[in-house]
């Protein structure tokens, strides 16, 4: 008889460890979200790099990434893990807004009237131009002298 070695099967995830995954964007900041159905958390709780999302956010931006959860007032049985990266906090808030916007109309599509309405569909893919060569600025030309 020969020597067989044991073959490894690498185990599956379980079905508890499913999530909903999206990605948000704005000017340079880009947000990716999972939504975890479990309930290790209170409900629609966003956890930022591991941390809780009022723990990073100031208030004013962290009402601004709850806003679509706050919209749609209804229980989501789940959280919100987010990884986010580039720009300054404030779009990095508008960015989790976008992807907390897209996972909630992937959860009931019934929402996206009320999601679009408000504009949280929408990349806002408004960003900073580029500085142009013999210019100070992007439009800002030197000043000029007469003499």
């Amino acid at each position: 008889m020969k020597d067989t070695k044991p073959t490894i099967v690498k185990n599956k995830k379980p079905k508890s460890l499913a999530y909903l995954y999206a990605v948000g964007r704005r000017k340079n900041a880009v947000a990716r979200l999972r939504f975890h159905q479990k309930t290790d958390h209170p409900d629609g709780t966003i956890l930022i790099k591991g941390k809780l999302a009022k723990d990073v956010l100031s208030v004013a931006e962290l009402q601004i990434a709850q806003s679509p959860i706050v919209l749609i007032a209804q229980k989501l049985g789940g959280y919100f893990s987010v990884q986010v990266s580039g720009g300054g906090r404030h779009a990095q808030a508008e960015a989790i807004r976008h992807g907390i916007a897209r996972i909630l109309f992937k959860i009931n599509a019934d929402w996206r009237k009320l999601l679009k309405s408000k504009g949280y569909l929408t990349r806002d893919s408004r960003s900073k131009e580029r500085k142009k060569p013999g210019l100070k600025r992007a439009r800002r030309s030197p000043q000029w002298s007469k003499r």
